[in-house]
């Protein structure tokens, strides 16, 4: 019973992905610069695409959560968030961390994201993770076919 519901999901997305829909996996993604992520999810979010994770998503990659609505992104047993307070390169190549950065990063997440992370103390350098029901809790599950997905 439980695969003819898997089965049927995927093929409702299938359907509904069509060619004007698509699909986009982020797995493996370890993060960057800020500004690379925002332009690439204001992007993604002009398409009206739907976003799977599934896998790890750190640090700038996290963004998505806070540019693409949460209706459009949906997680798979193995996603993976890794959040972290923003840092500047200092001196030696040093991270330092920016206050104003973190401030806005956090401001921008969901609140059940917010929420989460003040439960770990806030961001900080050290870095906290969410996944599994946690995580599954608070956006929608996706059971799809790797296959189909477009990586980001």
């Amino acid at each position: 019973m439980k695969i003819l519901a898997l089965l049927l999901a995927s093929a409702i997305l299938l359907f509904c992905a069509g060619e004007s829909h698509a699909v986009v996996r982020i797995a493996n993604d370890r993060g960057g610069l800020i500004r690379h992520y925002v332009d690439r999810y204001d992007q993604l979010n002009d398409t009206g695409q739907t976003v799977v994770i599934d896998g790890l998503c750190a640090s700038a990659c996290t963004i998505v959560l806070s540019i693409v609505p949460s209706n459009r992104i949906c997680v798979t047993e193995k996603a993976n968030l890794a959040f972290h307070a923003a840092w500047d390169l200092g001196p030696g190549g040093r991270h330092i961390t920016n206050p104003e950065a973190t401030r806005t990063m956090y401001l921008m997440y969901p609140a059940p994201v917010r929420n989460w992370i003040s439960t770990w103390g806030g961001l900080s350098p050290r870095m906290i993770f969410l996944r599994g029901p946690k995580l599954q809790d608070m956006f929608a599950r996706c059971y799809l076919d790797a296959a189909i997905f477009l990586r980001l």
